[in-house]
């Protein structure tokens, strides 16, 4: 192969669909330092792409229920399912970017924005090269499932051997599964993960993997979305200091051995705080996310307005990850019976975000 020819296999090739083409010049100009760019209104978006495009870029009006609609339509075909889609928002606005997760993006920019900005972006959403395919997601799904393991063994194996873990480490682990998820799904990465033999590792990354398609679904900023991800990440790391013959139990655990496991929130807390270097908000979680709302739950017994939104999310996904997978002494409880079980604590969890997450739930099994 050419010089030639190998630069042009590597390169990126991009739909940019505007309903404001006048206004999309500068855009375009910078897609174009990345890839071959066709433009066009959101009315002249082709049906079939037939392969020829590694993601698309919508710049539209969402203040615009015909041009919302129009994008809704053709996006919603099966050709374009798995391709991977850029949202240009025009104000950094949640209700805005809600409405871009709804219309399938898989990333959300807001203006105004560099030109280094967007290339971030499209360097870390679109493949290089000139079509997406099956290939591309198994190799993403891969390797988000090797980063999650590696992040366990970091904080498993190695942190308890002295070894500390940094934010760095959890940032070059959170990019490569949230993309993973993102261009697969959570089905997928469920079933990917499902198959580890360790049952604390598959926990962790069950909870990530909800926690993902969570954040998602509720359309929060890619921002907020990174956030959840660390924290459900680190949600357990006090296990770390707990026995592993404890952990790895097959059975039923006494009343001794719970008072030792109900110790691993604070002893996680206590090694991170003293590390320094993790955001508060991660610390709470670790800390707080066995509290109940009726302040039934555990270390401190917190109450309602004392437990935060981001905790109260991951207690969600975290009790019903827990409810169904498989257990050495119980086989997993099928969707309905877990999501029962969790309706039926009233008062101990947020029943409003509870309700918000049956969807998500009900889309991985």
């Amino acid at each position: 192969m050419t010089a030639t020819a190998q630069q042009s296999a590597s390169k990126r090739h991009l739909l940019l669909a505007s309903d404001r083409i006048d206004q999309s010049s500068e855009l375009v100009k910078i897609l174009r330092s990345v890839g071959d760019v066709d433009a066009m209104p959101t009315s002249d978006i082709p049906e079939n792409p037939q392969g020829r495009f590694s993601g698309v870029v919508v710049d539209i009006n969402l203040r615009s229920p015909e041009s919302v609609q129009r994008v809704r339509k053709k996006l919603a075909s099966r050709a374009y399912s798995d391709m991977p889609r850029l949202f240009v928002l025009a104000e950094a606005l949640h209700h805005a970017t809600m409405q871009a997760w709804a219309l399938g993006a898989t990333d959300t920019i807001a203006r105004p924005f560099s030109a280094a900005d967007m290339l971030q972006r499209i360097r870390a959403s679109f493949p290089a090269n000139d079509g997406y395919d099956e290939t591309d997601r198994g190799k993403m799904l891969n390797r988000g499932v090797a980063a999650g393991h590696e992040m366990m063994v970091k904080i498993f194996e190695k942190m308890p051997a002295g070894q500390p873990l940094t934010m760095d480490d959890i940032v070059a682990a959170e990019n490569k599964i949230l993309k993973a998820i993102k261009h697969s799904s959570l089905r997928e990465w469920l079933t990917a993960v499902g198959c580890h033999h360790n049952d604390t590792y598959r926990h962790c990354l069950f909870v990530t993997g909800f926690a993902v398609g969570f954040a998602l679904h509720l359309g929060m900023r890619d921002d907020d979305q990174r956030r959840l991800v660390r924290a459900a990440l680190l949600h357990d790391v006090g296990k770390a200091f707990v026995p592993a013959s404890l952990l790895d139990k097959q059975g039923k655990l006494t009343s001794d051995e719970i008072a030792v496991l109900r110790q691993h929130p604070r002893r996680g807390y206590e090694a991170l705080a003293a590390q320094g270097g993790f955001p508060p908000e991660m610390l709470d979680v670790i800390l707080h996310h066995h509290e109940f709302l009726d302040g039934s739950g555990y270390p401190n017994g917190l109450r309602s307005e004392q437990i935060s939104d981001i905790v109260r999310l991951t207690t969600i996904v975290d009790i019903y990850a827990a409810l169904t997978e498989r257990r050495a002494y119980r086989p997993a409880f099928p969707h309905a019976r877990a999501f029962a079980i969790m309706e039926n604590m009233g008062p101990k969890l947020d029943q409003q975000l509870l309700q918000a997450f049956r969807p998500v739930a009900m889309g991985a099994h």
